[in-house]
């Protein structure tokens, strides 16, 4: 059954892109996200860019893989620290990945949300660069929308905006979207519970939840200012996700809890992960002889030289 329903997926997706081909092409705005996120995105947006839609992406002259490409159109905005700067911090992100704690985890969180909300910042401060856009008439916008900087440009231009995300922080993406996340049922981040909680896990589970809203806010208070400034109105985040047209959503049914979710979120797990090849003739025939199956799995060769150092 669970097979079954994955190809339902990916034909449907196979689908979606095919008929969208056929129509006229469009100009597609992207505001990406650097790190990981970008090379899952970028697969999707130059299968776009084959199908004949014109993308503009606009990156900062100092990033980790947001590089040109000969697939779309790059408009950079100078950002307030170096090159030097951003290597290095990705460098030290990495090397404590190993012994990451809570505290580490928020130290992280709070250093690279001031570096990406100063980004933003010159983004938005960039009058030429916005009147570019403006002027362009895209015809909309995608993004990962983690940190918030293309949800406030999608609402200042006034597009309707795809979310391209794994997912955000305090369950925002089903608040956003009205739909439903129970605490008594779902559980949460550094919950360390599953979705057969007992009493005490229940109400742990409950208090977490009851602290999301507060994180939450000291998480992107940076943007919710910004936004408000730039905006010239006050909003919130909420309201800011909750104006995304379709969220293609990179969770799959098979590892995520059970919970209702709304027409516009769509579940697309794998689809950025590498295409395998077929087994040869001779494999399939030899498998189906010995009545076994092939179990292929790849293990780490290679840790980080710090890591095996304070191991030694």
């Amino acid at each position: 059954m669970t097979v079954m329903w994955r190809h339902q997926v990916h034909a449907g997706l196979v689908l979606f892109f095919a008929f969208w081909s056929l129509a006229d092409g469009g100009k597609l705005l992207v505001v990406p996200q650097d790190g990981s996120h970008w090379l899952s995105m970028r697969m999707v947006l130059e299968k776009l860019w084959e199908k004949g839609h014109e993308i503009v992406a606009v990156v900062p002259d100092a990033a980790l893989f947001l590089k040109s490409s000969q697939s779309f159109t790059i408009k950079t905005y100078s950002v307030p620290y170096t090159q030097e700067f951003v290597d290095r911090s990705y460098q030290e992100m990495g090397e404590k990945t190993m012994e990451l704690t809570l505290s580490v985890l928020l130290r992280n969180i709070s250093e690279m949300t001031s570096m990406f909300s100063s980004a933003c910042r010159h983004l938005l401060s960039d009058k030429e660069l916005m009147k570019y856009l403006q002027d362009s008439k895209f015809d909309a916008i995608m993004m990962d929308p983690v940190l918030p900087c293309g949800p406030i440009l999608a609402e200042y231009l006034s597009l309707p905006s795809v979310y391209f995300m794994r997912g955000l922080p305090c369950t925002l993406d089903y608040k956003a979207t009205q739909s439903p996340s129970p605490v008594s049922y779902v559980p949460r981040t550094f919950s360390s519970a599953s979705d057969h909680m007992t009493f005490p896990e229940r109400v742990k589970n409950f208090l977490i939840g009851l602290s999301e809203p507060l994180l939450c806010h000291l998480f992107y208070l940076n943007y919710r200012n910004l936004a408000s400034e730039f905006l010239q109105r006050d909003v919130t985040m909420q309201e800011l996700f909750s104006q995304a047209s379709v969220l293609l959503m990179r969770y799959d049914f098979v590892f995520e809890y059970p919970r209702p979710i709304m027409p516009n979120m769509v579940y697309i797990g794998g689809i950025n992960c590498q295409q395998k090849k077929p087994l040869s003739e001779g494999m399939i025939k030899s498998q189906d002889g010995m009545g076994v199956g092939i179990l292929g799995f790849e293990m780490i060769t290679r840790l980080a030289e710090g890591f095996l150092s304070r191991r030694a």
